[in-house]
Order: structure tokens, then sequence, then C-alpha cells
């Protein structure tokens, strides 16, 4: 470990040992998202909780003792926080938000009541709380560049004749780091003036004052309204702040609305008049009661963050040397073939290490061998699993994304038409990332955590000079000559929970939707209606669900104890389409539910019973749901989204087979689906999970079954098979399968999540499988395993009787083909 001075490795050390007692909610992973929120301390929750059992705080409007202590409280926390930003108290006000979202919004507020409207102005880097601003305004502009800043500011701050203004900036971005001229604000106010304009000044200072201090001993050198967000700087309490140059204070003069406490007097019986409170302006803002208990918190904060951590400036300049080690690892990293492995997004303006331009902040992108971007839905999957904790998307900076990613208004509406969404896994369209991954330091951050993740990218996303030699299947046999069977057949009635094993003997039915019974049910947030999945509620894979078909009925059952000692072990709901046949009207009710992004039609099921019981067991407040509404047997409106892969395409290539599989094979038809993510049935190959549990044991990991991947067919070669026939992932090449005498289609490969690590036995979650997959199976910045597939029907012309009632079973043949349908 290299440091520039002694102190500053003194003073990691000094870290290091500190936050084992004191954070201990980060023992065994690396944080690395202070820019969303830093950490709180164990002394702070300590001393807060000791100052509530220990005191009586009462409401502040009004004369008990307890609401003079919270009065005194309150002001004498408000002086504090002046004082950490060397706010003279004669010179500044502060107004106690929820966040610095709703102090930048408080000012809005005021500016929207001009006359005549106001013009605001906004920097490129802008996050989208001043973005948002720009609604309301009368005529607005956004600064592309520094340079036009500058030139604006040197013109006179002109806008539209006799309106008022408002310029906004970050002091830090939210997306990089990077630090943006402080003095703008003083020299808008200076040229204004001369001009005889009015504009006035709105920092956004959540991010910069999080790694360091911000100076406002100047008043003239100052922003008139300065946004801040108290949590990115001690973790708790969650609460946010306006600080307001009194100067400035007028323009709250027109504000329309008033709340508890805000006033002297109102009258509205027969009169409409109403005084406002004028002593100070925070008494003129501060609307209802105060959060006393999160200001009292504040308090114990600012004295005790000092102690931990010394001064702003030790904390300033460790992060420094942080994030410039972080920059460098990453920028040094190459694959096997000299590619640089990360583009980081670094303003020219910024030096990393030199904190008066750059902050603990690194957003960058990774790249393939082959210049080919990364999937950044596929690094957080990984990073999940290893315990890293990171963002990755938009970052909530429109501008700074746009500006960085060379993405033109018109290319962003499209990808949105697409279905773009921020935190959907397909992220890069049209050969351009739609996002990026961002790093983000804090004063608890220590060398270990930069040296982890540079670790982890290295480990997972820096290839050598050779590709795996088992990514690709190779076959030189015809696949219609290789002998499969039929080892398991599985579905999931309830999307999520257990799988229920076909019994060997048993025919079952295939629809165009899938296997019979296979996830027509689904468990839905009894608030927001979103279907819970296990990838949030691991718990669900203790959820056993089996259909008895003598009795008519889903029953469910639960393995292993539940959070709340519920007593309750099993639920049975009727398997009819039509349950209000054996269910009364209070047990059903219509309503729409969310899956994977589908808004669907539903019937929940009312009882408190049931209800309770899947409640009690994931701990969460759920309902049970069925789909398709009672009398549409047929998918009601969701389909497929499967599609053939360009690594299966250029698998199927080297075969020589057809010249049809040569080419790009043209996309299937949308298939019914009713709660499956992706396809109607999911397949895999027992000789490919074999394969990928010899890699997984020979790094030292648990093999994984079969459940995990949860697949409904499970095809293996016939045991007659010579030795040495198995033939791993010859399932990318397969475009279609006789599976008894049913015809199936495959749809391509089943991309993979971080969920199939879950055990389905404990559900307590490993690294493995995805661990192992990522380093084997990745292909076009994305992991795959297994295939998703549908069911063909033979068609009127000929179909026979048992094409009426299709059905396929354990051990029945399977001649899979490189030939599509």
């Amino acid at each position: 470990m290299r440091f520039h001075t002694s102190q500053e490795a003194s003073y990691n050390d000094y870290v290091e040992e500190m936050r084992q007692r004191e954070y201990p909610m980060i023992k065994g992973i690396t944080y690395l998202d202070h820019a969303g929120t830093t950490l709180y301390s164990k002394s702070l929750m300590e001393r807060f909780s000791s100052e509530m059992v220990s005191n009586a705080f009462g409401n502040p409007h009004s004369a008990s003792s307890s609401s003079i202590a919270s009065s005194r409280r309150v002001d004498d926390v408000r002086l504090k926080l002046l004082r950490h930003f060397n706010a003279d108290p004669s010179e500044f006000d502060v107004v106690f938000v929820a966040n610095a979202t709703a102090a930048v919004k408080l000012v809005i507020e005021a500016f929207r009541n001009a006359d005549g409207g106001y013009w605001y102005g906004y920097h490129r880097d802008s996050h989208t709380s001043l973005v948002g601003a720009r609604e309301s305004a009368k005529s607005h502009t956004c600064f592309g560049s520094d340079d036009e800043v500058g030139r604006w500011i040197e013109g006179g701050c002109k806008t539209e004749s006799g309106k008022v203004g408002l310029f906004s900036y970050p002091a830090q971005s939210n997306m990089n780091g990077r630090r943006l001229p402080l003095e703008w604000s003083s020299q808008v106010r200076s040229h204004s003036k001369s001009s005889n304009s009015t504009i006035y000044s709105l920092l956004d200072a959540a991010a910069l004052v999080s790694t360091t201090t911000l100076d406002l001993s100047d008043p003239e050198f100052a922003t008139d309204f300065t946004a801040v967000s108290l949590y990115k700087i001690f973790g708790f309490p969650d609460l946010g702040a306006l600080i307001v140059r009194r100067d400035a204070g007028e323009v709250f003069q027109g504000r329309q609305y008033f709340g508890g406490g805000t006033v002297d007097m109102v009258v509205c019986v027969k009169e409409q008049w109403y005084a406002r409170k004028s002593e100070t302006l925070h008494d003129q803002l501060e609307d209802g009661t105060l959060p006393i208990h999160s200001i009292v918190a504040l308090g114990l904060a600012l004295v005790l963050h000092e102690e931990l951590f010394g001064s702003f400036d030790k904390i300033s300049k460790h992060t420094s040397s942080l994030a410039n080690r972080l920059y460098s690892g990453l920028t040094s990293m190459k694959h096997g073939n000299g590619v640089p492995a990360c583009e980081v997004y670094k303003d020219p303006a910024a030096s990393y290490g030199d904190s008066r331009t750059q902050g603990a902040i690194v957003a960058f992108n990774l790249r393939n061998s082959q210049y080919g971007w990364v999937s950044n839905s596929e690094v957080e999957k990984l990073a999940s699993i290893k315990n890293i904790h990171i963002r990755t998307g938009g970052l909530c900076n429109p501008g700074g994304i746009a500006s960085s990613l060379g993405l033109a208004p018109w290319e962003m509406r499209e990808n949105f038409s697409a279905g773009q969404r921020c935190g959907e896994e397909n992220d890069i369209r049209s050969g351009k990332p739609t996002g990026m991954i961002r790093a983000s330091l804090g004063a608890m951050s220590t060398v270990s955590d930069v040296d982890a993740f540079l670790a982890f990218i290295r480990e997972f996303f820096v290839e050598g000079t050779t590709q795996p030699e088992h990514a690709i299947a190779r076959v030189d046999s015809p696949l219609s000559s290789v002998p499969f069977h039929v080892e398991s057949l599985t579905i999931y009635p309830i999307k999520s929970c257990a799988g229920w094993k076909i019994a060997a003997s048993k025919p079952w039915e295939v629809r165009k939707e899938g296997l019979a019974w296979d996830r027509e049910w689904c468990l839905v947030h009894q608030g927001t209606g979103m279907a819970l999945t296990q990838k949030r509620y691991p718990r669900m894979a203790l959820l056993r669900p089996s259909i008895d078909l003598e009795g008519g009925v889903l029953r469910v059952r639960v393995v292993g104890s539940a959070p709340t000692g519920s007593r309750q072990r099993e639920v049975a709901v009727p398997l009819s389409w039509d349950p209000s046949y054996f269910l009364s009207d209070q047990e059903l009710q219509h309503q729409m539910a969310r899956v994977c992004g589908d808004k669907i039609n539903a019937h929940t099921y009312k009882s408190a019973e049931t209800a309770e019981f899947f409640s009690d067991t994931l701990g969460v407040p759920c309902q049970l749901a069925r789909f398709p509404l009672m009398g549409t047997p047929s998918g009601g409106g969701r389909h497929s989204k499967a599609h053939i892969q360009p690594y299966q395409n250029r698998a199927v290539g080297a075969l020589g087979t057809s010249s049809s599989s040569d080419a790009e094979v043209s996309p299937a038809l949308p298939q019914p689906i009713k709660l499956s993510n992706e396809s109607p049935i999911l397949v895999i190959s027992r000789s490919s999970l074999n394969r990928l549990n010899e890699h997984i044991k020979a790094s030292g990991g648990k093999a994984a079954q079969a459940e995990v991947f949860r697949a409904n067919i499970v095809l293996a070669e016939n045991m007659e098979s010579f030795p040495g026939a198995e033939q791993p992932y010859i399932e990318d090449q397969w475009r279609s399968a006789l599976i008894g005498q049913r015809r199936f289609r495959m749809l391509g490969s089943c991309r993979r999540c971080q969920m199939v690590c879950v055990d389905q036995d404990t559900a307590v979650k490993n690294e493995e499988p995805f661990v192992t997959l990522s380093k084997t199976r990745r292909f076009d910045g994305k992991v795959f395993f297994g295939q998703h597939a549908c069911y063909v029907h033979a068609g009127r012309d000929r179909a026979g009787p048992a094409d009426q009632f299709p059905t396929i079973q354990v051990g029945d043949s399977a001649w899979p083909s490189a030939e599509p349908v």
C-alpha cells in the first residue's frame, strides 16, 4: 500500500481499527455507495437511544417543560449546524426539511409565485432535483458546459426582460464527483446587479458536504440558497436543511401556503385573514411540528462525527487519496490483448487526488476484450453476491449521463419507447450503455475497500488471452443422433416458491403457455401489488406447493419455522379456474398486480387465514393471487420475451449445418405465458449441470442442485450411451426438440441472476453457482444457463387424438435438433 505521507497511512489504520467497533454493519461487506447515503456509527445510535429514554421532548408549540426542552434543543442544534458551515447566524438561517430535494422544492415554491413568472438556469451536471425545477419556470436554460456559464455571467446574466431569475448548480456532481466552481454564486450576484437583473443562486451541496466542509464564512461569496442532506454526512438522522442568506429571504414573502406553527393568527369564519410569524425566516417556513427527535439526533451526530474522524480536512484528504487509488487501479486494468477494461468518466477539469476539483466518486463502465460493453446489471448481480455495495444506472443525473455516454435526446427517447427504464436488465442499447457504475467513498472507507473492489473487477471482468474451452459446446456428430431422455419434470405452481416434482409414472399436460399448473399463482405485496420474488425474499424457497388432483386443491406447506412463530403449517385453495364456486365473494377480490413489469388482472384470496400463513412465513404482508382470471385458460395478455442469443448463432454456425442456421435466426413469435419471467418452459441439461459442478468443486465450492435453476424439464443422455458421451452445453445449439411425441421450439438461452444462489432447502444465499457461471458462461456481457422453450401444436391438419390432450412424462425420449421448427 502506497501513501504520500505517514500521516495518511496512520489515519487509514486508525479508521480501519475504529470502524471495527463503530460500524459493525459493514463487517464482511464492501460498502461503496456513500453518495447514496453514508453509514451511521454504533455510538451515535447508543447515544441517541440514551437521550430518548432520559428526556421527555414535547411538541415545541406549547409552554410545558417538555416543550421548552424541545425548543431549546432545536435552537442549539440549529446554531451548531450553522457553525459547522462557518455561517454567521446574523447572516444565515437554517430551515429544517426532509432532504436536499425538499430544500430545493421549498425554494422553487417561492419563485413560482413571482409576478410574471421566473427564469431558471441550471448546469448540465445537475441532479434531477434541480432539473425538475424548470417545469414551473416561465422560461429555462440548461448550460451545457462551464464555458457556457462563464459567458453568461460575463454577459451580465441576462434573462428575459422583467423576470426574476434563479441559477442553480451542484457543488459536486453526484455522478462522477467532479467539483464545480463555488465562486459562480458571487459572480452571478455581482454581474446581475451591474446589469439591473435580479438573479439568485441555488447550490445543491448534498454530494459535496459528505466528505468535505462548505465554508460560508463570507456571506458575499456564499450562495443565496444551499441545500444539504444531513444523512449523507452522518448516516443518521434522515434529515435535510436549507441554508438561506438572510438578504435573500425576501423571495419567500410571496409564499401563499401556511401551516401549523408558521402563523400567529388565522381568521377563517366570515373573514379570511392571517398573520405570518415574522421573528425569523425559519419560523415562517417550517410548516407543522418539527422532526424534534431527528434534530436531537443531528446535534449528537455533529459532536460525535468530529470525535470519531477529527476535522473534515482529514476526511477530505483521506477520501481523496482513496479515490485516486481507485481511479488509478481501474484505469490501469487491461485485458490479455491489451484492450483497456474500464472507461472512467472523469471531467477534463478535474484531477483525482486534488480535492479542490474532484470528490470521492469514480464513475465508469466496463468493456470486454473485444471493446464491447459489459452490462451494468451483470456487474451489480455479481457485486451483490460478493457483498459489494455499489450503484448502477442513470444515477439521477440525466445531463451528466447523456454527455458522458454520448446519448443524443432522440436516442434517449428511442430507448425509453423501447422499454428502457432505470434498473432494467437490457442496459446496452444500439451499441451504447444507458447508465454507468458508480463507486463512492465515505469517511469510514479504507484502503481495504478499494483493494477489495479492484480485486473483484480483476477476477470477474478482466479477460486473459484465451476464452474458456468449455464456454461453447462443439460436436462433430449430427444433433439428431444424440440420445436424451426426460430425467425429471417440475412445475412451480406459485411463482418464486419451491417446485413440485411430477411423479415418473404420471403423464403431464403441456399447453402453449407451459406445463399445466405451472406459475398460475403468485404472492403479491398487500401495499404495492408487486409480485414477490425469491431474489428479495429467499424464504419463499421454504414454501412447498403441491397439486392434489384428487382433492382438487393446491396445497402449500412450509418447512422450517416462521419468523413470527405461527403454528399454521398448511393452506389449500381450489384448483378450479372459477374458484367462486368454492369461495365466497368476501374471500376473492379482483385486483391489478405487477409481475416482471407487466400489469396483470388477478384474483387475490382475501382469507385472513391464507394471508396470515404467507405473511408470517415470509415476514412481509402479502396475499396469494391467481392468474389467469377464471374462465381464461390462455396467458391473459403476457407473452414471452426470450430470444436466440448472438453467441448461440455463432455456435450453430460452427457446426456447418444448414445455411439458415448460419445467419441470424429469425425471432420466434411471442408465446403466451402465465407468471413465468420470459418463456412458457425452461429446459436444462444434466450434462451441463455436471460440468458446471465440476468447476464449482474444483474451486472448493458446494455443488449446485438442479432445483436452483427452476427448470421445468431436465434432459439427460441415456444411460446406455458410451462412456464420455456427455456433451455439456450442447443445448446452446438446439433450435427444437422432439420429446416423446411432442415438438418443442427453443426460444433462446436463459439469462441468469443471483437468485440461483438461494439454497432451496435452507433459503440461505450462497455465492455459487453464479460466481462460477459468471466465469464460464458469460457471453456478450451476460450470464446464461439453460434454454427457454415452448410447445408447438401439431396444427389442425396434422392433429390426432393425442394432440387434443398433449402430455409428456419422465422417461420420454428426447431428440434435440439444430434445425428450427
